[in-house]
């Protein structure tokens, strides 16, 4: 990386032992990639003051707001739980809920990410087209792709699972097929010399260098899909989120808050499980000491203790599978058996229409832009001090370090719908509500991003700042943030993306955007309006998606 590479290299440079000077040894050269992304980032300054004048985004309207928040809290404290043993099966439904759609996200995932994948597509064109449908599942709102489930295949779980798995796919088909592009090419051709085929070229050559990758976005997803799942509930497609909608509209506010606080605890465990499993599935150290090759025909990978635990973890996640298809006693056949119902009631989104409505779909889809950038700019304002201080080789002690990585995982744990209701309470309906509850949920995702990200730069550099004489400022200014520039700003699309989609589903609770008009549209059956609200979606979604990788690609 240019900005990375001649701060490391100028103190080694200065003639003798002539002590470094300073100012000059540490600092980063223009580049064009430095000048466009410093035009980018004004622009986005620009774009998003509009945005909040648009929204009418004012911090001091919060002031007002304390006072109902605080007799909301009032009515949910102490919180209590009516039912432990539904809250229980639920929670459990919620569970396995995750675990199903993650699964059938992944099967699916592998090879729409083959064809995805510009060094494995059989053809430009079919590249393309898997692009669009990876593009397509992440544009359609996991509470849309629920709703429909629901009207085809009645209520309960199997819609949900349906719901995440193809939701899913945009995230984790993008990330595989970005690995697959990754890889080192040397493999490939060693196993072609030898006149294999196509597919013993794939999974003796592609595979075992994709795998680490694949297993941490599989994690993740996991992850991101409990908290998915809570959301679902409220359109009856199974979970926690039935019981915590029940308590809602019957004004059974203690009851609620005990719910929000089993799932928060839930959303917890799960975080601090996945970061293990992470670091245990993913440790290099594990592989080191390896058993020489079992010698024959073909070359056998050796058991070593790494491979030995990621055998034992997919066999515990088979069976896991296999429980909780029988638990919650689901036909995987059902979607095959009820495929015209799903054909009926997608069919019906086409064509797309929105005949009487095109005044008050600009001004939702502008609004929803608002929302997204507003909320992204003021989260990321907060999510990047806290990302950088929870980077074990930036922070400046242990106890900044974990307390910056709790702050990230509590602020994580809470769903952005919940979120929105407390600030819907807080300062009414309106766009506002959502900006700041998706900027709130941006420092814990945004947070998150970016404490891995610093966590991976180049020591170098960092090590030359020190050996200087910069302090932590010098160091962070200097190395860290120039290293880390081009992967914040992807980040930070990639966030901007994520808000346009969530703010969709917070429009169920009136926190404003174009999320409104679409959860309206299917709930009254008015499905070409579904259909061109999607569309719209889409193209955002595609356009952000374009602008992140021309950016990306200014840095290879």
């Amino acid at each position: 990386m240019k900005t990375a590479t001649k701060p490391a290299a100028e103190p080694s440079e200065s003639p003798g032992n002539q002590a470094p000077d300073f100012n000059h040894a540490v600092r980063p050269p223009f580049s064009r990639e430095r000048f466009v992304l410093w035009i980018a980032l004004a622009a986005i300054a620009g774009l998003t003051v509009l945005s909040a004048r648009q929204i009418d985004f004012d911090l001091r309207a919060l002031g007002g707001g304390f006072d109902d928040v605080a007799n909301l809290l009032e009515r949910m404290l102490p919180p209590e739980l009516d039912n432990p043993p539904r809250v229980g099966e639920l929670l459990v439904e919620t569970l396995m809920m995750a675990l199903l759609g993650t699964v059938l996200a992944t099967i699916i995932s592998i090879p729409l990410a083959f064809l995805a994948a510009s060094n494995t597509t059989p053809h430009p064109a079919v590249q393309h087209a898997a692009r669009m449908v990876i593009t397509m599942c992440r544009a359609i709102p996991d509470l849309v792709f629920a709703v429909l489930f629901v009207r085809a295949l009645g209520i309960g779980v199997l819609p949900g699972i349906l719901a995440l798995g193809l939701h899913s796919v945009g995230m984790m088909a993008k990330l595989f097929a970005d690995a697959i592009e990754q890889i080192d090419e040397g493999p490939r051709d060693a196993v072609r010399a030898t006149g294999a085929g196509r597919l013993t070229e794939l999974v003796s050559a592609v595979l075992p260098q994709v795998m680490p990758a694949w297993i941490g976005t599989f994690i993740y997803r996991v992850d991101i899909n409990l908290r998915t799942s809570v959301v679902l509930g409220f359109v009856g497609a199974g979970g926690i989120g039935f019981a915590l909608q029940d308590a809602l509209r019957g004004l059974m506010y203690q009851s609620a808050m005990g719910i929000i606080l089993v799932i928060l605890l839930i959303i917890a465990a799960m975080e601090y499980l996945a970061v293990g499993l992470r670091r245990t599935l993913l440790d290099p150290a594990s592989d080191g000491a390896a058993a020489p090759a079992i010698p024959g025909p073909s070359v056998r990978p050796p058991w070593t203790k790494g491979r030995t635990i990621r055998a034992l973890c997919a066999a515990a996640t088979l069976a896991a599978v296999v429980v909780s298809l029988i638990h919650l006693g689901i036909d995987p056949l059902a979607p095959i058996k009820q495929f015209t119902d799903l054909v009926t009631v997608f069919g019906r989104l086409l064509p797309p229409s929105a005949e009487g409505l095109e005044g008050a779909l600009l001004k939702a889809v502008g609004e929803t832009l608002a929302i997204g950038l507003v909320a992204t700019a003021s989260g990321a304002a907060l999510a990047i001090p806290f990302g950088v201080l929870a980077a074990r080789n930036v922070s400046p002690s242990g106890f900044i370090y974990h307390s910056a990585r709790a702050v990230i995982l509590a602020v994580r744990a809470i769903p952005e719908l919940i979120l929105a209701v407390i600030f819907v309470a807080a300062i009414g309906l309106g766009p506002m509500a959502g900006a700041m509850a998706l900027g709130v949920g941006t420092i814990g995702f945004l947070g998150k991003l970016v404490a891995d990200s610093v966590e991976e730069i180049s020591g170098g550099p960092l090590e030359a700042v020190r050996a200087a004489g910069g302090g932590w400022w010098d160091v962070l200014f200097a190395a860290v943030i120039p290293q880390a520039l081009p992967q914040l700003t992807g980040h930070w699309l990639y966030m901007l993306d994520v808000n346009i989609r969530t703010s969709t589903v917070l429009g169920i609770v009136g926190a404003g955007g174009i999320g409104f008009l679409l959860m309206e549209s299917v709930r009254t059956l008015n499905f070409d309006v579904a259909g061109s609200i999607i569309l719209i979606i889409f193209f955002i979604v595609f356009a952000i998606e374009r602008l992140s990788a021309w950016i990306s690609r200014l840095f290879r």
